[in-house]
């Protein structure tokens, strides 16, 4: 009998691949053997950072598959990636299991697929092997994900996921309210790939319905009352490098540490950190609000800014500062960790009201003291008989199940 093995497959963007990653070397350090998936065009990415930033165990292997699309085409545009993964994906994986059948020990004997890759699921079905995925994003995100039909049929939103509606609801009592036209699928300011992405959401929701497990990258302290609406998702996060003592690998874009220098040449807690994350896009004049009010503070500041940051407001997607209603809700509501920001009337967050949160924010030091406090505890799960090191043990424990 061979090792476990396992297919693990991410969602090919930074978000998704990098906690994937982290899956895949906790089970690697737990003698599973992983298969890790990327498309191609990501693989040349990761590859090319990689030998800044990473570590690998030996158990480990990185692979590719095509994505659909041609190397010169936007992988920004969400409903065309889709789309095009929906044609091609599914064959390119079937191959990839058929090869290393062919050509390994060890078969592969479990397929961990992101939850927005559920498709993949079906191939472990007719493979007649182990069924999992993995949720990189909120349990709250899942709750709202997998309740798209229900929300159709409540007259909530229509058939493409917009909204009929912008009062506040809540899937349960122990929820944050949540107002629809924050909904994650309706954000994108162009309605033909809004429909897209929510049919893609409603098909990849019948699929999640065959996985025998599903993990994810949160814990009971952070979402007590989306896990208590959806006890079938099990909590195994933070998932961190530094809770297995090892490395971040699955970067997109290599190790700038041209910054270090002039890091430490900074006061301690003194310098304000900005980043917006791989897709986020913002047009001119909120770019430039932004800038504005960083200087404004008085501070240093230390702000990560991606080449296709900005675009022309008319082709920008999602854009920036798009209120997200679980981050709202979480940080600023039920942890109290942070502070909302308002837009003006015509939809712009202004220097002076980002300046002003900003300096409340690090004058009023209950805010990093009631964060403290969240991570401790948060931590604290993944570490020696904390909750969620008992459910990746029970994870790891049905993987090398026979």
């Amino acid at each position: 009998m061979g090792k476990p093995h396992v297919l693990a497959i991410p969602y090919p963007a930074q978000g998704h691949v990098i906690p994937m990653m982290e899956v895949a070397q906790c089970l690697a350090n737990n003698s599973v053997k992983v298969t890790f998936v990327n498309t191609e065009f990501n693989h040349r990415r990761v590859m090319k950072s990689f030998p800044q930033t990473g570590y690998k165990h030996e158990l480990l292997s990185l692979v590719s598959v095509p994505d659909g699309l041609e190397s010169s085409e936007d992988r920004n545009d969400h409903g065309k990636l889709a789309e095009a993964m929906a044609k091609v994906m599914p064959g390119k994986l079937e191959a990839l299991i058929e090869e290393i059948k062919g050509t390994q020990s060890d078969e592969v004997t479990c397929v961990l697929t992101d939850f927005f890759m559920a498709g993949a699921l079906q191939l472990a079905e007719k493979f007649c092997i182990k069924r999992a995925a993995f949720l990189p994003a909120s349990v709250a995100m899942l709750a709202l994900t997998i309740n798209a039909q229900k929300l159709v049929d409540d007259g909530i939103i229509d058939s493409d996921g917009t909204p009929l509606t912008n009062q506040l609801i809540q899937l349960s009592p122990s929820m944050p309210e949540m107002n629809p036209t924050n909904f994650a699928w309706a954000c994108f300011p162009d309605l033909s790939m809004q429909r897209i992405i929510f049919q893609a959401i409603i098909e990849n929701n019948k699929s999640a319905k065959l996985a025998e497990r599903l993990i994810c990258n949160s814990s009971y302290e952070l979402e007590p009352g989306a896990l208590t609406f959806t006890p079938n998702c099990s909590p195994i996060g933070p998932l961190l490098a530094s809770s297995r003592l090892g490395k971040s690998t699955g970067y997109f874009w290599p190790e700038d540490s041209t910054c270090l220098a002039w890091l430490d040449q900074q006061p301690t807690n003194s310098v304000i950190s900005v980043a917006f994350g791989s897709f986020t896009v913002f047009d001119a004049i909120q770019f430039q609000e932004l800038a504005l009010a960083l200087e404004l503070t008085n501070r240093p500041f230390l702000w990560v800014v991606r080449q296709d940051i900005t675009q022309d407001i008319d082709e920008a997607y999602p854009v920036g500062f798009k209120d997200r209603f679980f981050n709202q809700s979480y940080i600023v509501d039920k942890w109290e960790v942070g502070l909302g920001l308002e837009k003006d009337e015509s939809g712009i967050i202004r220097q002076q009201e980002i300046k002003n949160k900003v300096e409340q924010l690090l004058t009023d030091k209950s805010y990093k003291t009631r964060a403290m406090k969240l991570q401790a505890k948060t931590t604290a799960s993944v570490k020696e008989g904390g909750c969620s090191q008992k459910n990746f043990h029970n994870f790891v424990d049905w993987i090398k199940e026979n």
